[in-house]
């Protein structure tokens, strides 16, 4: 079971969770990128690779029998904060889609580049099964 840490007197963030405590198996997932279980980019959009990545994530978890809601932090690295902050609602819609309405603990930033040069996301995840 996750616990959500939200002080009394602080506003509620939007799309994520300041804290998260969880008692349990942990997983942890390597950064993931907007390429297929191929290798192989289908495409440049940045909405639509972090759409690949999310599921990308999934695919991972489910190997050891844990689902998004199990997410308890999340790491985002982009190359390009305007590209992230004009694509809010399409990135909502995305993570909304993948993910459902499960709001980790996250950071996202700004990086100078990622090794693979199509790629325009990486996210790492960690979760926590519940024992």
């Amino acid at each position: 079971m996750h616990k959500i840490l939200q002080p009394d007197n602080w506003v509620a963030p939007i799309g994520y969770s300041n804290g998260i405590s969880a008692r349990g198996r942990t997983i942890f997932v390597g950064g993931q990128i907007g390429w297929n279980e191929q290798c192989e980019f289908e495409t440049d959009d940045f909405v639509e690779q972090v759409r690949q990545t999310l599921k990308n994530i999934v695919a991972i978890l489910a190997v050891d029998g844990a689902g998004p809601e199990h997410i308890t932090t999340m790491t985002w690295y982009f190359t390009d904060k305007q590209e992230y902050k004009s694509n809010m609602r399409g990135l909502g819609q995305a993570y909304r889609d993948v993910i459902g309405k499960h709001f980790p603990a996250m950071a996202a930033m700004q990086v100078a580049g990622l090794i693979e040069d199509r790629a325009k996301i990486e996210i790492q995840v960690t979760a926590v099964v519940p024992d």
